[in-house]
């Protein structure tokens, strides 16, 4: 009689002893259900609160599938998810941005979202914007939130100067542009101090503005031959946007030398002040604006020059080109819960909710659904102007180049900053970009 109830106190032991172990151990399994770390760059207080709002909504809904935050940073994500996906402990879930993927795909520390992603999903983002995550055979992340370049300007400025007014369907060419910043500096400096400028370049990151301002001209930068293989060529058509810039510092003295190696949010206190009429920015530092902007401030977001004045650049009902390299969702390749954290993805990107994480980060949505809400298409806070240039966005030249950091960091950076400054002269500025990025775009090509 006692074996029957020792058999089943043994069995009772071990199904608790193997559930347990179930439970357990660090492939984010919990007792309870799954975990899946998501590691989200979101820093302004809005983003980092529509975010976290999110993943409440979704653990509570979906107490079997928990998601942890993890906050990040953009001043490291590469060398920090590089240690991560090297030491095996990467997040399952990753927010980074498109340009930043190339490596990390081609090393196959992501996982090939195609099998993974709902029909809805895949459908509603356009073809030009998975180009911007698709290395290879594979897509490797999932682009969610983009933002063209634009101007942010001082409207009293540019009302009492005269100036024609650029839209979207009719931005002014690079060679109007400069002709107008000049018309604008003599304006601003009658009867007051010279050190008045039209224009605020901050370039201290020059290779991202130069490269997707330059898709406007037909500047490429990166050529993919039969082979597969990448190499640079600078042609007339990629000289535009930085010839522009210098000669602006350097001859027309309508831009400030002094704001080249200032980053965007260092040259708000000269916009504000009247020293500078217009800044190229980001569309999302129009939050900082609001922010900060004393009162009475007047400004107006306008689209970025594009063309260069020949045949159909800047024609009256063209939405210009602009490379853009999205902030991107991807899974580890790694992550045992795949399938789950495509699941928390597709919660994520809901049209709904895509909205939220735009307006949160002050940018635009990729996905034509979310696009397409009435809230992105208002006059106020600039945010048609920008809804209206995203037909015109397209993947950045450099998008799935193996070496790209490489390159920007050592190669294009110092030779751009000095070239913008008027340090060295094109002949030399084509020689480092090309036969320097040549040299290590071939070390990742062997």
């Amino acid at each position: 009689m006692r074996r029957p109830k020792t058999f089943a106190a043994v069995a009772a032991v071990l199904a608790l002893l193997l559930g347990g172990c179930s439970g357990g151990g660090t492939d984010g399994a919990r007792e309870d259900g799954i975990t899946l770390r998501f590691q989200s760059l979101a820093w302004q207080d809005e983003s980092v609160r529509a975010t976290e709002e999110l993943v409440e909504e979704w653990n509570a809904a979906h107490p079997d599938i928990r998601v942890e935050y993890v906050q990040g940073s953009w001043d490291s994500v590469h060398d920090q998810l590089l240690t991560s996906f090297e030491g095996g402990e990467a997040p399952d879930l990753i927010h980074d941005a498109a340009d930043d993927l190339a490596d990390f795909a081609y090393g196959g520390y992501l996982a090939d979202l195609r099998p993974l992603l709902s029909d809805r999903l895949t459908r509603d983002i356009p073809r030009r914007s998975w180009d911007t995550a698709t290395f290879g055979d594979g897509v490797y992340g999932v682009p969610f939130l983009q933002e063209p370049r634009v101007l942010i300007a001082d409207q009293k400025i540019l009302d009492a100067s005269g100036v024609r007014i650029p839209t979207a369907e009719r931005p002014w060419s690079w060679p109007e542009f400069r002709r107008i910043s000049g018309e604008l500096t003599a304006f601003m400096r009658q009867g007051r101090a010279k050190e008045r400028f039209a224009v605020a370049w901050p370039l201290k990151d020059p290779v991202s503005a130069t490269l997707n301002l330059g898709l406007s001209t037909g500047g490429r930068l990166f050529h993919r031959g039969a082979d597969g293989k990448v190499t640079i060529r600078f042609t007339e058509d990629d000289a535009v946007v930085p010839d522009t810039v210098r000669r602006q510092v350097t001859e027309d003295r309508s831009a400030s030398g002094a704001t080249l190696g200032m980053g965007g949010s260092d040259t708000l206190p000269g916009l504000f002040g009247g020293k500078y009429a217009m800044v190229p920015l980001g569309f999302s530092y129009r939050q900082q604006i609001i922010q900060q902007a004393p009162e009475g401030f007047e400004w107006t977001v306008l689209p970025a020059p594009a063309g260069d004045g020949s045949a159909g650049a800047g024609d009256e009902g063209a939405v210009p080109a602009q490379g853009v390299s999205p902030q991107t969702l991807s899974i580890a390749r790694d992550s045992p819960h795949k399938r789950e954290a495509a699941r928390f993805l597709d919660f994520l990107l809901r049209p709904g909710n895509m909205v939220r994480l735009a307006k949160g980060d002050w940018m635009l949505p990729t996905g034509t659904t979310a696009l397409a809400d009435p809230s992105l298409h208002t006059a106020e806070h600039g945010w048609a102007t920008g809804a209206a240039l995203a037909g015109g966005l397209r993947p950045a030249p450099a998008q799935s180049v193996r070496g790209y950091p490489e390159w920007k960091d050592k190669v294009a950076t110092p030779a751009l900053q000095e070239y913008y400054s008027g340090a060295i002269d094109r002949t030399e500025l084509e020689k480092r970009l090309v036969e320097d990025g040549n040299r290590v775009l071939a070390r990742y090509q062997r």
